[in-house]
């Protein structure tokens, strides 16, 4: 029998690497999911007024259904990870699937204010699910030097989501019932599961592991509470008090957590992923830089309809180009990590980004549209560019035993980048504003400048990255 030689590839691992067919279509299974997940947290805000008709209720009263979609995301996250360990991470995203599906069509057949609410906890349980085991899957199908292509596939949805999510909303309100924006899952649902269930490799890590239920009570209850009282400040619905005080008990549950997973072996999040230096920096100041870039996507619009006196559809095709830019980021991000590392991409992108907010606060109502595709679509690039940097890094040197855990915690930290990058722009127009009735393009001005110094702020963190860090997730010619 041949005995391989020293200078032989090792044998193939990955399920990517023995069905060279699936390099396509696992990233393509897990992409449909969080497009799903992306839109489904955008595509309602278009349709509120007349859902609000409909169900006999006020459109402000209709913002506890985004809540509490937000709200179950928070909470259910943490137990993602455990699932898919425990049952097997095909399992457990093709239940995902399921349980949004269900609770999309439940939604579009809600009858009152209260079965929207429920039906949306339903929906946000199965989004909870799906975008961490996804990316699990994900990272567990391909060699780390293919990461960055997995990685790809997980950011287009979440720059695409929030940018053609009220759009597709208005079109499906306007032309059909604000009912569709949750029946229009259920094709989209049906598939993902049966590619799930044929392609999808069902992946598990230590199934002897215990659920820590102490645990998941503590950090799902400071999570959710921090989440509400961060969907709150600005909106005039609770008193400063009230809210100051859901804060000051989120971060004393948070507190309390810190300090009970130090004395269990597994606890339901593992907080000594932070001690990894590329998975602290990806996703804690990758997410502060998030934060700055997440809140464009809600003013822009409001800038175009309410400051410029643009019409949904009008305001809808500007914005969109930022989706576009992010088309070409797959090459760029490659070229520019081989070429020079994550440190001088993620500093470069978050100083171009914020150079590209600023410049929103140039816009005027007689700029000239190319001038304003223009901007939009370096602010998308340069978003798009963050993003996957940030993605790619997080998870770089993980552990494959710790995986899973390490998935589950930085899709809690993203999704809370989002409903705080939103929030924070919300606060800011509300303070320039003065909580005025009638917006004008100088609060936006104020506003974009603003949010401008947020990526800037996270750039010492980003210099603290040593040259080699995530160096086993960068494809280099030849290697």
């Amino acid at each position: 029998m041949d005995l391989p030689s020293p200078g032989d590839a090792p044998p193939p691992t990955f399920v990517t690497e023995l069905k060279p067919h699936l390099r396509f279509v696992i990233p393509a299974i897990v992409a449909t999911a969080f497009l799903m997940e992306q839109l489904d947290q955008t595509v309602i805000v278009t349709a509120i007024p007349a859902m609000a008709r409909s169900l006999n209720t006020t459109p402000v009263s209709l913002n506890l259904a985004i809540t509490a979609y937000i709200l179950s995301l928070a909470m259910f996250i943490p137990l993602s990870g455990w699932l898919a360990d425990r049952f097997g991470a095909r399992r457990i995203f093709a239940l995902s699937l399921l349980v949004f599906t269900v609770g999309s069509i439940l939604c579009g057949f809600a009858t009152s204010f209260g079965m929207l609410v429920v039906t949306r906890v339903i929906q946000g349980l199965g989004g909870a699910m799906m975008t961490p085991v996804g990316r699990l899957i994900l990272i567990r199908s391909f060699p780390r030097r293919q990461l960055g292509t997995a990685m790809m596939y997980m950011t287009y949805p979440a720059v695409v989501g929030p940018v053609i999510g009220p759009v597709v909303g208005g079109l499906l309100t306007t032309y059909l019932s604000w009912r569709w924006i949750f029946f229009i899952n259920v094709p989209f649902g049906v598939a993902g599961m049966i590619a799930a269930l044929r392609f999808v490799e069902d992946s598990r890590a230590d199934r002897s592991a215990t659920f820590d239920l102490a645990g998941f009570l503590l950090v799902g209850s400071g999570f959710t509470l921090l989440q509400l009282g961060m969907e709150n400040i600005g909106r005039g619905a609770f008193p400063p008090l009230a809210i100051g005080t859901v804060l000051l008990a989120a971060l004393l549950l948070l507190a309390a957590f810190a300090a009970y997973a130090r004395r269990i072996p597994a606890p339901t999040v593992d907080l000594t992923l932070f001690r990894d230096r590329p998975f602290r920096i990806g996703t804690l100041i990758g997410g502060l830089c998030r934060i700055g870039f997440n809140g464009v996507p809600f003013l822009l619009p409001l800038l175009l309809q309410l400051g410029f006196g643009l019409t949904p559809v009008v305001s809808g095709a500007l914005t969109c180009v930022s989706a576009f830019a992010s088309l070409p980021t797959r090459a760029v991000v490659s070229r520019l990590l081989a070429a020079w590392g994550f440190r001088t991409v993620m500093i470069g992108s978050a100083v171009a980004g914020a150079l590209a907010i600023a410049s929103l606060a140039l816009l005027q109502p007689t700029t000239p549209d190319w001038i304003i595709i223009v901007i939009v679509f370096v602010f998308g690039l340069t978003r798009s560019t963050q993003f996957m940097s940030s993605n790619m890094l997080s998870y770089a040197d993980i552990h494959a035993g710790r995986l899973s855990r390490a998935t589950s915690l930085g899709a809690i930290l993203q999704q809370l980048s989002v409903s705080f990058g939103v929030s924070v722009a919300a606060i800011l127009l509300a303070l320039v504003s003065h909580e005025s009735i009638s917006l004008t393009p100088a609060h936006f001005r104020d506003v974009f400048l603003l949010s401008a110094i947020i990526p800037l702020l996270a750039i010492p963190g980003f210099l603290a990255l040593a040259p080699g860090d995530g160096e086993a997730v960068i494809l280099r010619r030849g290697g």
